[in-house]
């Protein structure tokens, strides 16, 4: 590390040693970390979504993902990075919707892992122009409401990145009605990641027909893996005996909001 500039963002975000050694930032606006400081930056995009999306759609010879939200970029560009490594014969396709337009254009000199060193024009390109475009890989950041942009997809996406900031804190993008656009625009095989295990997440997902996994390993906390389909892969989460130990509790709808 410390080859690039650390003139990041530091009006809105604090620069943050995470235990693997990468960076992240706390988001004074959100009062939250980008990611896990324990699992670490870089590790938690690899273990909670890259590697597990991988493992679903690796006999496919393209996959179209989105990325909620493009935050850091690092679910982004940890994905360009092992598939340039492990699959360069897929076709990919990223599209991510980003509130904070300041924060993208900041990151062309956020303190990135070393590892990312190959991918500074995709990191420039993005920072500047919001758009990615190579012989097998194209990157959309959309500035602006992800539930507005997730509409527009039908039938679409192969993976989900749910990597939003928690419940708590952007409830908006964990709500009953959320998950139920994330459905329409995935396709039925697709597969949907995300770091959350609240039980309020799964029962979003579990009334819109999702199937719940959990996604575990000793070297980083336990996540969730959920898919329209049945997967023989990942642990299943039994959401009949969540329910009934926890009758009170109920997924967040959108009328218990302000928009």
């Amino acid at each position: 590390m410390g080859q690039w500039p650390l003139s990041f963002d530091d009006n809105l975000h604090t620069l943050t040693l995470s235990d693997d050694g990468s960076y992240t930032a706390y988001s004074k606006e959100y009062d939250e970390h980008y990611h896990s400081t324990k699992d670490g930056a870089l590790h938690e995009s690899m273990t909670k979504h890259i590697l597990p999306a991988f493992l679903h759609v690796k006999n496919k010879n393209e996959v179209t993902i989105l990325d909620i939200c493009y935050g850091l970029g690092f679910n982004t560009l940890a994905t360009v990075l092992y598939y340039k490594k492990h699959a360069p014969h897929m076709k990919v396709t990223i599209y991510s919707p980003e509130l904070d337009e300041k924060l993208v254009k900041s990151l062309v000199n956020f303190e990135y892992p070393q590892d990312f060193n190959e991918l500074r024009e995709i990191i420039q390109t993005l920072s500047s122009e919001g758009v990615y475009k190579s012989d097998n890989l194209f990157i959309e950041i959309f500035l602006g409401d992800a539930r507005e942009y997730i509409q527009q997809f039908e039938n679409r996406f192969d993976i989900v990145y749910q990597d939003a900031f928690s419940l708590a804190s952007n409830p908006i993008l964990w709500t009953q009605e959320y998950f139920n656009d994330i459905k329409k625009s995935m396709k039925s095989d697709a597969i949907l990641t995300t770091y959350s295990i609240a039980l309020k997440t799964r029962l979003a997902l579990h009334v819109n027909g999702f199937h719940i996994y959990i996604n575990k390993g000793k070297d980083y906390r336990d996540a969730t893996i959920a898919s329209l389909s049945e997967l023989a892969t990942f642990e299943s989460v039994n959401m009949e005996h969540k329910i009934t130990c926890n009758p009170d509790v109920q997924p967040l709808r959108d009328s218990e909001l302000s928009f």
